[in-house]
């Protein structure tokens, strides 16, 4: 049966749509979803937590002795700046920020064994010599594919199927095939896994949406609670579809879950990004990774209502008032902004309790940030967009510099707020998931640049934005007296009101009685219906 699934015809199909797909990085892959379905049969009965190690450090293994083998092809060549190179010197690969692959470790020959008994141990191998020889993916790899209990048929058949990517380009293409792969099969882990996929996946319509509100062109980026890394990819992407150079934003995180961070790695390693996640994996409230970082923009989506978390009460962090030991919320919120530059700005996903929670003193430390106007935008968000929590959550957005800011062209916005409304927005993709559309992201971002007044936009989206002006229902900007007034709470429908009802032009004088005519005519059918109803029943009690 498996021999079937991954027989020659699914494979070159495969192939064949990989060099399209490498000819133009924008064509929609249609082989992720088959590339999945036939990766997912080989799982057997391993569950998807530890499959997703086995699965995704092979496509990493797979991206790494592709981007090698093009760049030894030029060494190999020889020409122009390439003359006289020595195509197995490691150091030729570093200078192009390509990674040096071992002869023990490139793909091509770990497929010609993939039929081996020892397909395990030669793949561990890979991996070891893979970090020895690339202090930056040391403590990053999956080096467990020699145990027992994974059946070495499957894991052969697994190498043949993501050998079936054909990337020749060791450029920007081949990335992102390649990305688009490890994202995909990320988001489909993270659904496998349900509750726990959360742990290391935001979905992809939130942190692009956190991305695209805070806009990160220049700057330090850094999400405290990481998980694989999406929010530095789409930075990434942020930075480069809007014409901005990789270098010019220096990436921090820091990860607690060992393995997840090791996602994080290879995430951001597979596109070339260079980031610091600190000496180790580590609990943010126990051992920052960074404790004097002061971060130009902030991106993150901690655990949900943690009540598992180490507080220390004299901890540095807690100027706004010392968080309860049962809910780590406000302890993430001043621990973002003790950690935000000067003129920083902060992005992450919260609970909604978040917004309006008055227990344990939490809504005392809400109502100090706020008196210390640091809240620059809530957004309600709808239910049903996370793998982990079916609650439905709201982003935050902070800024320690409201004043009109000429340089990036912010008006002054000093005691106000924008409450945003999105919880009608979005679409299900099935029974249980919701996702953010183009024009659902597009409509709350053009909403709160055109308040910020953002002259740092490309033109084209400054005038997509438009000015600002408040939309029953949607958006309002709101003063701190009048959040005070609603006693500090930041639910943003307390703000917005409801959506004006759409004037269909029929003057009242003539809608009431057509209206009243049609109740009527409406009653009249329902004592028909009781009537023959009850007449049914009669004719049943009376039956023999």
């Amino acid at each position: 049966m498996l021999l079937r699934v991954l027989s020659s015809p699914l494979l070159n199909e495969m192939a064949a749509r990989t060099k399209t797909a490498a000819s133009d990085s924008t064509a929609n892959l249609g082989f992720e979803a088959k590339l999945w379905l036939a990766a997912d049969k080989l799982r057997n009965n391993m569950d998807a937590a530890e499959y997703k190690h086995v699965v995704l450090g092979l496509i990493f293994l797979k991206y790494i002795s592709d981007s090698f083998e093009a760049q030894r092809a030029k060494l190999t060549a020889g020409k122009g700046d390439y003359a006289g190179a020595n195509p197995e010197d490691p150091d030729e690969y570093r200078a192009e920020n390509v990674f040096w692959v071992p002869p023990g470790a490139r793909w091509s020959r770990l497929q010609s064994r993939a039929k081996l008994p020892s397909i395990g141990t030669d793949v561990d191998d890979a991996m070891d010599s893979l970090e020895r020889d690339n202090p930056r993916l040391k403590g990053a790899l999956n080096k467990n594919y020699g145990r027992a209990d994974l059946d070495k048929h499957r894991l052969g058949e697994l190498i043949d199927l993501i050998g079936s990517i054909q990337l020749k380009d060791s450029g920007s293409q081949s990335k992102d095939i390649l990305g688009r792969v490890f994202e995909y099969f990320l988001t489909q882990f993270a659904s496998a896994e349900g509750k726990n996929g959360g742990q290391f996946y935001t979905p992809s319509c939130v942190v692009r949406l956190l991305v695209e509100m805070l806009a990160p062109y220049k700057g330090r980026i850094y999400d405290p609670a990481c998980g694989s890394g999406g929010m530095f990819v789409q930075s990434e992407k942020f930075v480069e579809s809007h014409g901005g150079k990789l270098g010019d934003i220096a990436i921090y995180g820091q990860e607690s879950n060992p393995t997840t961070r090791r996602l994080a790695i290879m995430n951001l390693a597979l596109r070339g990004i260079e980031a610091d996640f600190g000496k180790e994996h580590a609990d943010t409230f126990r051992n920052v990774q960074h404790p004097d970082l002061r971060a130009d923009y902030v991106l993150a989506n901690p655990p949900f209502n943690d009540s598992d978390w180490h507080r220390r009460d004299d901890d540095v962090r807690w100027r706004f008032g010392v968080p309860p030991k049962g809910n780590a919320n406000f302890a993430w919120v001043q621990h973002f902004i003790h950690h935000m530059a000067p003129n920083g700005m902060a992005g992450f996903v919260l609970a909604n309790g978040s917004m309006s929670s008055n227990q344990s003193g939490e809504g005392e430390i809400r109502k100090a940030i706020i008196d210390a106007d640091l809240v620059d935008c809530m957004v309600a968000l709808p239910g049903q967009l996370f793998y982990s929590t079916q609650i439905p959550v709201c982003l935050w957005f902070l800024t320690k510099s409201k004043g009109a800011d000429a340089k990036r062209g912010f008006r002054d916005r000093r005691a106000q707020t924008l409450f945003i409304d999105a919880r009608k927005l979005g679409t299900l993709i099935d029974r249980v998931h919701r996702e953010l559309t183009d024009a659902d992201i597009g409509r709350i971002v053009g909403c709160y640049h055109a308040w910020r007044g953002d002259k740092s936009l490309p033109t084209s989206q400054r005038t997509a934005a438009g000015s600002y002006n408040d939309i029953a229902g949607f958006c309002k900007r709101a003063t701190t007296a009048e959040i005070a007034a609603h006693g500090y709470v930041l639910t943003p429908g307390r703000y917005v009101g409801a959506e004006a009802a759409e004037d269909d032009g029929e003057p009242f004088e003539e809608k009431m009685p057509r209206l009243v005519a049609e109740l009527e005519a409406q009653f009249a059918k329902s004592t028909k219906l009781e009537a023959t109803i009850r007449a049914n029943l009669k004719r049943l009690r009376l039956a023999p």
